[in-house]
């Protein structure tokens, strides 16, 4: 295999689910060049030429690949750009600047993604990916975006039972520490004028028979049954892994082809969709991470995600 194109991952040192994949690579003998764009300047160096397209290397301390040599790229979890600390806070602006536009720039170029970064930052976008599911047929709870205190009490009144969610990540970092904001109720009495601090996301509660964590790549589906045996764990599965039961599930089919069309729509090839399924089996929509976490279903269910990902990274290059 030695004509095989390099697969490139791009994410931090400490990432298990990026080291499923590269472990599932190296079995298959595909060569693979990891880096940390967070490493860019200090330990990372680009050296990139324009001619019939960009050519030139990536190197890292000992290692080195070819521009025009990388197969798929699998953008994972990078880290913000190093830079060095002699730098003033308008230097530093300057230089991050400048990474983002050359290393970044040089990057967004290549023609083959698991996904596209531009096409994850467009997807993390919660009002688009509420409005494109519910455009290609999937149900979509009740949902208010708001700032104005005003508004936010007269949907949780209308709603019996609501609940405000982050519109991001979730992770907030206060003196080093990170934290994480997960979902919460809500009643019409706890709204006060903090709401107008900034953008809050409020939707009803759906009841629930239980949630489902759906990781699909390249139109192989990998559904997996979450069930919460604490109240904590049923209202956000995410608050008490410990208290979690997984089953492998069957997609229902106008489910699974929604979802096909949410993912061109969003122009995805991977994607971890959660769902909440109704006592009345309906599946509801809740979110989409273009770039979600997978590994510790895989552990818990032996569902072959990380030989999928591999798959997908690799059948271009052939």
């Amino acid at each position: 295999m030695g004509d095989e194109r390099t697969v490139l991952v791009l994410t931090q040192s400490y990432d298990v689910t990026a080291d499923y994949v590269v472990a599932e690579l190296a079995a298959r003998d595909v060569p693979v060049f990891r880096c940390d764009p967070g490493d860019f300047p200090q330990r990372l160096t680009l050296v990139a030429r324009w001619g019939e397209g960009w050519c030139g290397s990536l190197r890292l301390p000992g290692r080195r690949t070819a521009l025009h040599n990388l197969g798929c790229a699998y953008y994972r979890r990078p880290t913000a750009f190093e830079l060095p600390a002699h730098l003033t806070d308008e230097e530093r602006r300057w230089a991050v600047r400048e990474a983002r536009m050359g290393l970044g720039g040089v990057l967004a170029e290549h023609p083959r993604w698991l996904n596209h970064p531009h096409d994850i930052a467009r997807a993390e976008y919660k009002p688009s990916q509420l409005a494109a599911a519910g455009s290609v047929g999937l149900s979509v709870p009740p949902t208010l975006i708001t700032n104005e205190p005003a508004a936010a009490e007269r949907f949780v009144r209308e709603h019996d039972g609501a609940v405000v969610k982050p519109l991001g990540s979730g992770v907030l970092t206060e003196a080093g520490a990170a934290k994480l904001i997960y979902t919460n109720r809500v009643r019409a009495e706890e709204i006060d004028h903090t709401v107008s601090g900034t953008a809050h996301l409020f939707q009803q509660q759906v009841k629930k028979a239980y949630e489902v964590r759906l990781t699909v790549v390249d139109k192989v589906y990998f559904a997996v049954r979450l069930d919460g045996a604490s109240e904590a764990a049923r209202l956000d599965w995410r608050t008490d892994y410990d208290s979690l039961s997984y089953s492998v599930v069957t997609v229902p089919d106008q489910i699974r082809e929604a979802v096909s069309r949410l993912l061109a729509r969003l122009r995805l090839r991977f994607g971890a969709l959660d769902f909440v399924v109704t006592p009345q089996d309906e599946w509801m929509f809740l979110e989409i991470n273009p770039n979600g976490q997978w590994a510790w279903l895989q552990d818990a269910t032996g569902l072959p995600i990380s030989a999928a990902i591999a798959d997908a990274l690799t059948k271009e290059t052939r």
